[in-house]
């Protein structure tokens, strides 16, 4: 007998990297991820510092990950030895906030070395450029500028000659190499006139670039410190949603209140809440009620009610009231962790437009060299004998300077982090950069009826009395034996009911019958609830009500028929009644007499179960009370979120698995300008799937907005699904993006940040193309012949730093989106 041993499941695991200095770093990092034996993909995020890996655990492990990095050059934030996102290899990973502070302190730490050592280049390079621009020559000038050159490139500079050695015993090239080889040949060539000016003299004296050298660090310096901070500022929306979770609980243990940190509370733990406290972990309230603020969670600005029996989440606010609840999800199995994992996958993701820029970020540092060798070749070659390397060695200089692709690979993944961070704030959960890409190219919008335009719940929409029925009084009596039921429409009468604070009467001798109602006694009266068919199967006339019947049905609603019937001893007292008053045939007052005796009797067996206001009238077997009307009724938002999909162009589709004529209702009613282009009704949830498809064959680009569990085929087949969700049941694993409050307007918003995201990478790559494009060029000397003019090496490092920032700044325009 032979056993065949199945895969173990890859692991993944996002690692914190320090060192990265530009876009071409982090290549360099995922290169030599992906060619560690055992990882089966790798990505890494500069903006956010992060390495994406998918691995398999049984050829290499986490440290095997770290020591690869470690390898290339970089380092790994020290989280204890253990993944960052709580699946990866350790037991006890470190949850978000601990690697966030890590994290913070790390680049902290960078921020005031990197803020040092411009300090330091700023400081020295002053005076070199005085000596230099304003052509001051003494004795031992040169040596001088040596002297106050050697710090800013020994120190200053260290960094990027350390990067390019790094990417040179890797067999590769990056920003670092094309900054280190500028300052170097000019900082080298500098020294050897300083020191032995007769090695390099030609027809005339040669000149010096220290300024050149110190002046390209000290800007690129300044550039990495604008860039450190705009970075700083993309990541704002994941430190805020870590910030939500308290670092303490107050749980009660044996009648006790004790305060433990939230790391230690355990399912099942009775936790207390004080008003304006947050909520440390998920739960449901077993005892006090409140309102909570979860604004920060859902984008909702309304408190939520809170009773015993509702949920409350993690991270947001109690506002008036105390409660004690039942913690259900601790840990890194909450609704705020899952949000941060998630947001935090989104922003380490890429979109597909990024494929290109990586690409050409991958080849651009040698082909840049290449160029410069070119124009240093050129120069050198076309100008005259006494005055050929001076001009070449700045057009070489300036060439590698301002080609740094820095800003081209920044482009997309700084306005991912933006983007994807914005939603969080608003409520949309948005998986990745290619799903928000895709979301940006949407077309048509695919809506489920039931729980996307409609509550998902019915409601009572219409009460019809008999004549001389209070309507109070009929949904009163409905609710009475309805109230033993757990039907929807059942529970909907008696919400109804509440809502308009009526005392219904207990029922008893409550029965159920399944497909037709339900029938109970009610001040000894019975009660029938319940459809036609039940009507007809105890006998009762529907008489006045047919039409009803008929005019409720026509316009979509569910029709509940209430009846009463009169039991025997009822119908012996009021023959008793008004056989009194029959027979008082004599003087008025003996009439009147007889009539004051019976009409307490009568009130009080009759009432509100009389449909007339004659005592002497007959007494019927059974009568018709009244009607309900019930239906899935529309959102109050939906008819204004649907006009807003229609004036962004987009094709909108109702699917639902109900009749024509229902749908047909729910259409006239959330679009009655004809916003909805199309109903298709009759759909099962498997068919759903297939309408998608079809739309998709005719080049459309779909987005299925359900509730995520019941049209999942669905939501998986469009190109984009999207899940209405409720804030504390996250559809994380059932859409591309999760809307956390049950708000049709979230998909509008949805589209509109992902076009506008879309649209600023665009805007990013295209400055970031043509900035290269054109700034090349002007560097080699293009423009020389016609207007004698080179560009200054530090003017290149000016505009390269400039455009990085300019990314940057492009991108946190989404942070007002």
């Amino acid at each position: 007998m032979t056993t065949t041993e199945s895969k173990p499941p890859a692991s993944s695991v996002s690692l914190p990297v320090t060192g990265m200095s530009c876009a071409a770093c982090a290549r360099a990092i995922e290169v030599t991820l992906q060619e560690t034996p055992g990882v089966e993909a790798a990505a890494v995020n500069f903006a956010t510092g992060r390495a994406a890996v998918t691995f398999d655990p049984a050829a290499v492990g986490f440290d095997g990950l770290v020591q690869a990095v470690r390898d290339a050059g970089y380092d790994v934030i020290d989280a204890g030895g253990e993944a960052a996102d709580g699946r990866g290899p350790g037991d006890g990973q470190a949850e978000a906030g601990q690697l966030e502070d890590l994290e913070r302190r790390a680049h902290a730490a960078a921020f005031v070395t990197l803020r040092r050592k411009f300090a330091v280049a700023i400081t020295l390079t002053a005076p070199i450029m005085v000596i230099s621009m304003a052509h001051l020559h003494f004795e031992g000038a040169n040596l001088l500028q040596l002297l106050l050159a050697i710090p800013v490139v020994a120190y200053s500079g260290s960094q990027f000659y350390r990067g390019a050695w790094k990417s040179l015993r890797h067999r590769a090239a990056d920003m670092n190499t094309l900054i280190a080889v500028g300052t170097g040949v000019a900082f080298l060539y500098s020294s050897v006139v300083a020191i032995a000016p007769g090695v390099l003299a030609d027809a005339a004296p040669p000149a010096v670039y220290f300024e050149v050298a110190t002046a390209i660090i000290a800007l690129v310096l300044l550039g990495r410190l604008l860039e450190a901070g705009a970075r700083g500022r993309t990541s704002d929306a994941i430190r805020r949603l870590i910030g939500l979770q308290p670092r303490t609980a107050r749980v009660r243990i044996d009648g006790t209140d004790v305060d433990m940190p939230v790391a230690d509370v355990m399912a099942g733990h009775l936790v207390f809440v004080r008003p304006g406290e947050r909520i440390p972990v998920d739960g449901e309230v077993v005892e006090g009620a409140s309102a909570v603020d979860e604004s920060m969670l859902t984008g909702e600005s309304l408190p939520v009610d809170k009773a015993p029996g509702s949920t409350v989440v993690g991270g947001s606010v109690n506002a008036t009231g105390a409660f004690l609840f039942r913690a259900t999800r601790v840990g890194r199995d909450t609704t705020l962790q899952q949000i941060i994992r998630m947001v935090q996958e989104a922003q380490a993701s890429r979109a597909p437009i990024a494929r290109l820029a990586d690409v050409i970020s991958g080849y651009f540092t040698p082909v840049v060299i290449s160029v410069a060798v070119a124009t240093f070749v050129v120069w050198f070659d076309l100008l005259p004998a006494g005055a050929r390397f001076a001009p070449a060695l700045v057009a070489f200089v300036a060439v590698m300077i301002i080609a740094c692709p820095c800003a081209m690979g920044l482009a997309t993944p700084t306005a991912i982090l933006v983007g994807t961070g914005r939603g969080a704030e608003r409520g949309i959960l948005i998986r990745g950069g290619e799903i928000l890409e895709r979301a940006g190219q949407i077309t048509t919008v695919v809506l489920d009826k039931t729980g996307t335009i409609t509550t998902g719940r019915p409601e009572v929409t219409d009460v019809v009395a008999a004549p001389g029925v209070d309507e109070r009084d009929l949904l009163a009596i409905a609710a009475s034996v309805e109230r033993a039921s757990e039907h929807p429409l059942a529970q909907a009468v008696v919400r109804a009911a509440d809502a308009r604070g009526l005392a219904a009467p207990p029922a008893g001798e409550v029965e159920a019958l399944p497909g037709r109602g339900i029938v109970g006694r009610v001040d000894g009266r019975q009660v029938m609830s319940g459809n036609v068919e039940l009507m007809r199967e105890r006998g009762v006339d529907l008489g006045w009500a047919r039409d009803e019947v008929v005019r409720l049905a026509q316009s979509a609603r569910t029709v509940m028929i209430v009846a009463v019937s009169a039991d025997p001893s009822a119908s012996r007292l009021r023959r008793s009644a008004t056989s009194a008053l029959r027979q008082a045939q004599g003087r008025p007052e003996q009439r009147r007499g007889a009539a004051r005796q019976a009409a307490p009797t009568l009130h009080r067996q009759f009432r509100p179960f009389s449909v007339s206001a004659d005592p002497s009238a007959s007494v019927p077997t059974a009568v018709v009370l009244g009607l309900l009307g019930l239906a899935d009724t529309p959102r109050e938002e939906s008819a204004r979120a649907i006009a807003g999909l229609k004036a962004m162009g987009l094709e909108v589709v109702m699917i639902t698995g109900d009749n024509q004529a229902t749908a047909d209702a729910i259409a006239r009613l959330v679009a009655p300008s004809g916003a909805i282009d199309r109903v298709v009704a009759g759909v099962l949830p498997d068919s759903k799937a297939a309408e998608v498809r079809a739309l998709q064959a005719g080049g459309r680009v779909v987005a299925m907005v359900g509730d995520g569990i019941n049209d999942a085929p669905a939501l998986a087949q469009a190109d984009v699904g999207i899940a209405i969700g409720s804030g504390t049941d996250v559809a994380i694993e059932a859409a591309d993006i999760t809307l956390m409050r049950s708000d049709l307007n979230g998909v509008a918003d949805a589209i509109r940040l992902s076009r506008r995201t879309l649209r600023v990478i665009k805007q990013n790559l295209f400055w970031a193309f043509v900035y290269n494009v054109v700034g090349i060029p002007i560097a080699a000397g293009a423009l020389y012949p016609f207007t004698g003019w080179l560009l200054n090496p530090m003017i290149a490092a000016a505009a390269m730093s400039f455009s990085s920032v300019s990314v940057l700044a492009n991108s946190l325009r989404l942070r007002r989106a």
